[in-house]
């Protein structure tokens, strides 16, 4: 293999959040890099819900610059104002009572907006790319190239990799610059995963079926959720198995945010609606276990399924309007599976590369660390070092972290459902960490 060229940058596929907290540790390494991601914007999808960072906390400040981490914390949490003296409660409900069953030992968390978060981390990426490059909107930025769906590897007479993706509608195959180390950061149905597993790349699914809302509340409706936890809770209705999610994601205060004050009584009571998510989850005993098709069917099974629920758990649900999107989540896991990383210039990370459920609420802590352990090895790779040793180290560790992590998420999906086996020991109660 011919020597590498030091401007050949990292190819990173996939601007989800830890694609881009990968970018902003290279960017202040001074390490080239290149994102490609297949949205045509930044807001052409949805991102997702709400996002809890807790043991990963400790990590972010070696991987993005104090700006851009304390606008994290400022900008993105779904409630500032409860998350200056949180108290880190993971409560676990019986949800045929509405009581506290269980209390999961607090850790620090913030729990942040999915989409403003990697909003922020977009727009400070792009400081420094010249016009448009501060607007999160635009598809402009000399960091990452949008709207570039990647279907695999290929490499050149060097054995230098580039990415194979289809240009736009005229799907005709074509290749990037050259790059010095391939990251599939792209999500749990990763095609760098299927370039490099094209045997074993399908994610698992479970016998479990999962949907949710996000649904607009007013401060009476949602004064008794919030009265149990201000942010988030969880739990299982003893005779059904059925598991319950609340989380906040966001609160009218925002609003006032861009005045830098406090609202009024009187403006608060014309200020917009918290917004909170709700979802349900349950076992599949029989087909009609299965997630209907269409969000009207979906609301009325998560309504149906909500018999039983303590009073002001059940009204919550029966208040969801119709004609509210109900969106299915996947409950599928792979279990970081060696891969042949092509003498250290292909790897994964985040959910790519060990995709879980969300019953620990860990998926994206390990996706941080993966980060925190891989940039290392590409300063070591780009200050000479030879490339397969760094990577192989990188895997190693990951793989005997996050294989361990899966399974442990995946237990925790089964006990969320199994009111009578739960214990201070089970995986979904059990402390978060590493």
């Amino acid at each position: 293999m011919a020597k590498p060229n030091p401007n050949d940058p990292v190819l990173i596929v996939g601007a989800g959040i830890t694609g881009l907290i990968l970018a902003h540790a290279l960017k202040q390494k001074n390490i080239p890099f290149i994102i490609y991601e297949r949205d045509p914007t930044p807001s052409s999808r949805h991102q997702g819900w709400a996002l809890t960072l807790h043991w990963a906390l400790q990590y972010l400040p070696s991987l993005l610059s104090r700006e851009t981490l304390a606008q994290i914390e400022t900008e993105t949490q779904v409630d500032p104002e409860i998350a200056k003296n949180d108290s880190g409660n993971f409560l676990f409900l019986n949800l045929a009572t509405g009581d506290v069953k269980w209390r999961i030992p607090p850790n620090k968390r913030w729990r942040v907006n999915r989409e403003r978060f990697r909003g922020v981390l977009i727009r400070e990426l792009g400081r420094d790319a010249g016009a448009g490059g501060t607007d999160t909107d635009s598809h402009t930025h000399t960091h990452i190239q949008w709207g570039r769906k990647v279907e695999g590897v290929t490499f050149d007479e060097s054995g230098r990799p580039r990415l194979l993706f289809l240009n736009g509608e005229e799907e005709k195959e074509e290749e990037s610059i050259p790059g010095r180390l391939v990251i599939g950061a792209e999500g749990s149905h990763s095609a760098i995963r299927q370039f490099l597993r094209p045997d074993n790349y399908v994610n698992s699914q479970l016998p479990i079926r999962f949907t949710g809302v996000a649904v607009d509340l007013s401060a009476d409706e949602v004064a008794p959720l919030r009265a149990m936890d201000p942010l988030l809770f969880q739990g299982c209705h003893p005779e059904t198995g059925i598991f319950l999610w609340f989380s906040m994601l966001d609160t009218p205060e925002r609003e006032h945010e861009h005045l830098h004050e406090r609202p009024s009584k009187e403006s608060k009571s014309k200020a917009r609606p918290y917004r909170a998510q709700l979802g349900l989850s349950w076992s599949v005993r029989s087909p009609s276990d299965e997630v209907p098709p269409t969000d009207a069917e979906r609301l009325s099974n998560m309504k149906r399924r909500a018999a039983g629920f303590a009073p002001f758990l059940y009204e919550t649900i029966q208040r969801i309007p119709e004609g509210t999107p109900v969106v299915e989540v996947k409950l599928a896991d792979w279990e970081c599976e060696p891969w042949d990383n092509r003498e250290g210039t292909v790897t994964l990370a985040g959910d790519a590369a060990h995709a879980m459920t969300m019953y620990r609420g860990e998926a994206g802590n390990h996706g941080i660390l993966d980060i925190f352990h891989l940039v290392p090895a590409i300063e070591k790779i780009y200050a000479g070092a030879d490339a397969k040793g760094a990577i192989d180290a990188y895997e190693s560790e990951m793989r005997e972290r996050t294989q361990r992590a899966v399974r442990l998420s995946r237990q925790a999906c089964f006990d969320a459902h199994d009111w009578e086996s739960l214990n201070e020991d089970s995986a979904i109660l059990a402390r978060r960490k590493l």
